[in-house]
């Protein structure tokens, strides 16, 4: 019987594996690859941060989550693909066979591309991006609480995931507050976007009014169409373009403390992959969240290629967002299944946006329907319900993870309601 392998246990390898093993039948098996050992919810990590999250609150064992529903995990770095002989190798040397492979890495963090970025050695901006990271910015942030000074937050030139920078802006701002430190740090967002609210999306509603208004609230400064050129020690370069490309004004910007998301890349063992994803890495795949090259392949989440939604004088990407992550995936499940069955794959992700960021004690939140324009739903709102979505989303997730309920049935439910599927046509 055939064996399914996913490569990656994020928002999108865990899902995916719960998916299939209620989806096949007991005769074939599924297997997870990982690098680590623990499951990461990565949008905690703006709180984790700042200290109002402990790595243990956000994170779960992924072995015996697996486990209690007959999935094999193995907690190895994949090291290359062999996608002819349809088998992925792995850090320790093995080798582990597939009929079907779902790639559900995420990315690799490209700091590299600016000159001084990064937690790194050699690096002086922090990250979100994984639970580590998180957790080293907040050994910095408690350093440099002590002795605050100005701070910048922003995403590199190439990012696709400007959400997390905005929000963590906010809980910034917040916790000093909390700490009667606000007045002793003035802070700059500093990004690629052309203008405050596109959020490599083209702006989603009153996006772009409705950040600046809670910007200039929070006294944040804000530098866009900003290309990042090099960071050293206390000082970031920036060079600011105009709408036309051109230079603007060139800036030498001081900080004491600074987090920057950087640009994303396919991760080595993917990239590495002849014909199967585009120059950055990125897998390319057709409706069905197939590969165009390999038919036994198929990819969700971060590592899938997908076009800018336009221009920008400064790179941007477009986001992959959590529940458009998981629409992928069920995409590609009933393909899978679908096909072991002897039928066509034939589902379609809807690739629907809906996406939930703290401001600290507030929060805005925006539906895009679907992700990419022209779009049939798209609206931005805030208010405090947004933090208190947020923080039982979080709960909510996890507890998924933890049963091996990819989407119970309530939620699919409150989701029709409210006009959103996973699938096209369903």
């Amino acid at each position: 019987m055939a064996h399914v392998v996913v490569l990656g246990a994020g928002l999108g390898g865990m899902p995916a594996a719960f998916e299939l093993r209620a989806a096949l039948r007991p005769a074939h098996s599924v297997t997870v690859i990982n690098a680590i050992d623990r499951f990461q919810f990565v949008p905690s990590n703006p709180w984790l941060a700042v200290g109002w999250r402990d790595r243990d609150s956000i994170t779960l064992p992924i072995g015996p989550a697996l486990a209690k529903k007959g999935i094999a995990f193995i907690a190895q770095a994949a090291t290359r693909i062999d996608a002819e002989g349809q088998a992925v190798e792995l850090a320790d040397g093995q080798r582990v066979p597939y009929d079907y492979l779902v790639i559900a890495t995420g990315p690799r963090l490209a700091f590299e591309e600016v000159p001084g970025s990064g937690p790194l050695a050699g690096g002086h901006t922090q990250s979100i991006c994984t639970t580590d990271h998180a957790a080293q910015a907040l050994e910095v942030y408690e350093r440099f609480v002590g002795d605050p000074g100005p701070a910048i937050i922003g995403a590199l030139p190439g990012a696709s995931c400007f959400g997390p920078a905005y929000e963590f802006t906010f809980i910034f701002s917040r916790d000093l507050q909390k700490k009667r430190l606000r007045h002793k740090v003035p802070i700059t967002f500093v990004t690629a976007e052309p203008y405050i609210g596109h959020l490599g999306l083209g702006g989603v509603g009153d996006s772009k009014s409705m950040l600046e208004s809670e910007l200039r609230n929070h006294d944040v400064k804000w530098i866009c169409n900003a290309r990042v050129t090099k960071v050293e020690a206390g000082k970031m370069f920036v060079t600011e373009l105009d709408d036309m490309g051109q230079v603007k004004r060139e800036h030498e910007l001081p900080f004491k403390y600074s987090m920057m998301l950087p640009a994303f890349k396919g991760v080595d063992a993917v990239a590495g992959v002849e014909g199967l994803c585009n120059p950055r890495g990125f897998v390319l795949i057709d409706e069905h969240q197939r590969s165009k090259k390999y038919r036994s392949i198929f990819a969700a989440g971060v590592c899938v290629a997908i076009p800018p939604v336009e221009a920008t004088p400064v790179a941007t990407g477009a986001p992959k967002t959590g529940y458009m992550i998981e629409s992928m995936v069920s995409a590609i499940v009933e393909n899978i299944a679908a096909e072991l069955d002897g039928r066509p794959a034939t589902a379609k992700a809807t690739w629907n946006a809906v996406c939930l960021a703290d401001m600290g004690n507030t929060g805005a939140a925006f539906v895009a329907l679907p992700q990419l324009p022209p779009r049939n739903v798209n609206w931005f709102k805030k208010g405090k319900w947004v933090h208190l979505a947020k923080i039982a989303f979080e709960k909510y997730f996890l507890y998924k993870m933890k049963t091996g309920h990819s989407e119970p049935f309530y939620e699919k439910t409150v989701m029709h309601a409210l006009g959103i599927t996973r699938l096209i046509g369903r």
